[in-house]
């Protein structure tokens, strides 16, 4: 595949984020709080999670053992720093978090997938195929954009993983309730855990700083944001006590 044609294809990647972020706002996606039995047959959370995630990191491997030049530069980091992302989310955090009787709609499972398998299939394309190897080699290390970059990215990561664990050490054992969460960045917002991940893959996006890792960063935003809104409306509709002055996902701005 020519760039021009792999770069045509990954614009209208991000058009259809920007159609899907206006849906969210009107459409929630039923997982999670906000389950529904309207959407048909659901499996359990947990494997829904397993399931939905895999396909990126198996891609991602993929790309990076077989690709053609996945190891002609240090390329390879970016590769790591999406496996470690994607083995937390894929191995680690469904076995993480406490058990439920709501399920997830097959169909956000399916919906995931598919995401999964474009979103990973253009960025390790691009980085094992495309990329040229002087755009990642020694001196990409010590340009701004890489060291800004991973710094949001693993500053991201931390935000997301520690809210993660303020959320899933709410419940004690045998409980299966929702609870308001404290402490944190939940003092500031509703959903440091989303925060999290918008600044980590804006920071991917900014250190790998090509077209499909952008796609990515807007993809997140696109999904994340509107999510973050439902959750916070949820909240103030089964709390008459959530605290008023919290915003939803950017602290002190949204």
């Amino acid at each position: 595949m020519t760039l021009e044609s792999f770069n045509t294809i990954t614009i209208v990647w991000i058009a259809i984020a920007l159609f899907v972020h206006v849906t969210m706002f009107y459409v929630t996606a039923p997982f999670g709080r906000h389950t529904s039995e309207k959407w048909g047959i659901s499996i359990n959370n947990n494997l829904g999670w397993i399931i939905m995630e895999f396909p990126s990191l198996a891609i991602m491997c993929y790309f990076l053992f077989q690709g053609t030049h996945s190891f002609d530069s240090y390329v390879w980091i970016l590769f790591g720093l999406w496996i470690i992302h994607y083995t937390n989310r894929t191995i680690i955090y469904p076995f993480r978090i406490k058990p439920t009787p709501k399920k997830m709609p097959l169909f956000i499972v399916l919906s995931a997938i598919s995401f999964n398998l474009v979103n990973a299939g253009l960025n390790g394309y691009y980085l094992a195929e495309l990329a040229s190897p002087d755009k990642y080699g020694t001196d990409w290390l010590y340009q701004p954009n890489f060291m800004a970059g991973i710094t949001l990215f693993f500053l991201g990561m931390y935000i997301n993983i520690k809210s993660d664990n303020v959320l899933i050490n709410l419940r004690k054992p045998g409980e299966t309730g929702y609870k308001i969460p404290h402490g944190f960045l939940f003092n500031r917002i509703t959903s440091p855990n989303l925060f999290g991940e918008i600044i980590e893959w804006s920071g991917f996006a900014l250190m790998a700083w090509n077209l499909p890792a952008l796609s990515f960063m807007i993809w997140t935003m696109a999904n994340l944001i509107p999510r973050a809104k439902n959750h916070h409306d949820w909240y103030h509709k089964n709390f008459s006590d959530y605290p008023s002055d919290r915003k939803i996902v950017i602290p002190y701005i949204y």
